[in-house]
């Protein structure tokens, strides 16, 4: 772990809230499958969706637990203290994000609405841009040589 260059105290600067733009999207979804139900012939979905949900909030844990031992903070709109590198910052660069995919997902296939899935392109598309571009940019400035490093030797998301 790398830690933060004195004196710098601005953030990501990303769109919104990640975890609004996943709200938003799944309030969307609701609301379309309301409105225009569309088929869903997968079978086992409750057990299918569940297990995404599962495998989701593990991912999501393991990143909030080691934003938390590592004393930096999890929120957008806070700056971060401190590159975290080890532990699921080690296979994946952002464990957090790619649990909340997973739990939305899984959300989708659980309830059986077409629609939630159907938004996952347009929502990783706001996320990746919005979102983890800017944190992206961010980190580089912060951190400069580290986070370069880091990013060369660990995948954005798989």
């Amino acid at each position: 772990m790398a830690m933060d260059p004195a004196g710098q105290t601005d953030t990501a600067g990303v769109i919104a809230r990640p975890p609004l733009l996943f709200l938003a999207a799944l309030l969307i979804g609701f609301v379309l499958d309301r409105l225009l139900r569309l088929p869903f012939p997968v079978p086992g979905a409750w057990i299918i969706g569940g297990l995404l949900i599962l495998i989701g909030l593990a991912l999501f844990a393991a990143g909030i637990h080691n934003f938390s031992r590592a004393a930096t903070p999890v929120p957008t709109n806070e700056p971060t203290r401190v590159l975290v590198t080890t532990g699921i910052h080690g296979w994946t660069r952002n464990p957090i994000y790619l649990g909340m995919f997973l739990i939305y997902g899984g959300i989708g296939v659980a309830a059986q609405n077409s629609w939630i899935l159907v938004l996952t392109l347009p929502l990783a598309i706001l996320i990746r841009y919005g979102v983890v571009a800017r944190e992206e940019a961010y980190l580089e400035r912060r951190f400069g040589d580290a986070y370069r490093g880091y990013r060369q030797t660990v995948r954005r998301w798989l």
